[in-house]
């Protein structure tokens, strides 16, 4: 089953529309939160090509209207490899469509059209679709966390960005309530179970950790840990700072490619880049996938 958005409907009135027999649903996978600078995209990057370079057909959608990073991301790759004459597993990249607002019913968004089309285009030749959203509360970023089967949020490892999910008091060490994002997961999570589909599995990525330990570092850990047992999210490994991310956007490139455009020496930062999106993958456990690179 899948959450769909019908003529009529708005986002507080949701019916499920089940597949017919037989037909393949592909996992949606949402990479969002709504604060920017987490590295969203570049973990959305690496996790769709990974997941292509393992074999599985993935599609990718990117919410962010205006400055489009994932988009400009695939781009880039479509025009390293083609300049290069390098063919290398790449997901599928699908602009939302565009519809004509005189078409739509008084009650209707035309934002919900447009993302439902584009998965509906995505799904007959997708086992995943990866969705990467803005950082920044919109209505796409809103109907598109309701249609996660694995939500993953990127967070900076820093109190800045740990506001997005809960308040702490001043010590850095006690909750004191959920943020405006935990609340946006909490009604898209409703909406999953009131049209009876499975709970969405959120995963948060702590990211550009820094390579020393430090009280702040250890701080989060801990209030991390006490707020994935109080609103019910997993954790997992995310990416250290690196320049290698940053050097590899022009060329559409991930560190899975290195090799295949002829580095042939990857230096430590490059291997350990390597094994931290493996462990990623590894904690996202999705379905039918194994981390064999």
């Amino acid at each position: 089953m899948r959450l769909r958005f019908h003529r009529g409907q708005t986002q507080d009135k949701v019916s499920a529309t089940e597949k017919g027999v037989g037909l393949t649903v592909a996992h949606i996978i949402v990479v969002g939160n709504e604060k920017g600078g987490a590295g969203k995209s570049t973990v959305a990057m690496h996790v769709a090509t990974a997941l292509a370079r393992m074999g599985h057909r993935v599609g990718t959608l990117d919410l962010d209207l205006r400055q489009k990073s994932l988009g400009r991301y695939m781009a880039n790759r479509r025009e390293y490899l083609a300049a290069e004459g390098i063919d290398l597993p790449s997901p599928s990249y699908a602009d939302l469509p565009d519809i004509d607002q005189s078409a739509l019913g008084p009650n209707e968004n035309i934002y919900d059209h447009r993302l439902s089309m584009a998965v509906a285009e995505l799904e007959p030749t997708s086992d995943f679709i990866l969705i990467d959203c803005p950082g920044s509360h919109t209505r796409l970023s809103q109907v598109a966390h309701s249609l996660a089967d694995t939500l993953v949020t990127p967070l900076n490892d820093s109190f800045v960005d740990f506001d997005l999910l809960a308040h702490v008091d001043t010590a850095g060490e006690t909750i004191t309530g959920p943020s405006v994002y935990s609340e946006m997961v909490w009604n898209a999570r409703q909406l999953r179970a009131q049209a009876g589909l499975t709970p969405i599995d959120w995963v948060v990525v702590r990211n550009r950790v820094g390579a020393q330990q430090m009280v702040n570092k250890d701080k989060m850990e801990r209030v991390i840990d006490k707020l994935a047992k109080r609103i019910g999210f997993r954790n997992a490994p995310g990416f250290n700072e690196r320049v290698i991310f940053r050097e590899l956007f022009p060329r559409g490139l991930t560190l899975l490619d290195l090799r295949d455009v002829g580095v042939k020496n990857l230096n430590i930062s490059n291997i350990a880049a390597r094994q931290e999106l493996r462990d990623l993958i590894k904690a996202l456990n999705l379905p039918g996938v194994t981390a064999d690179f």
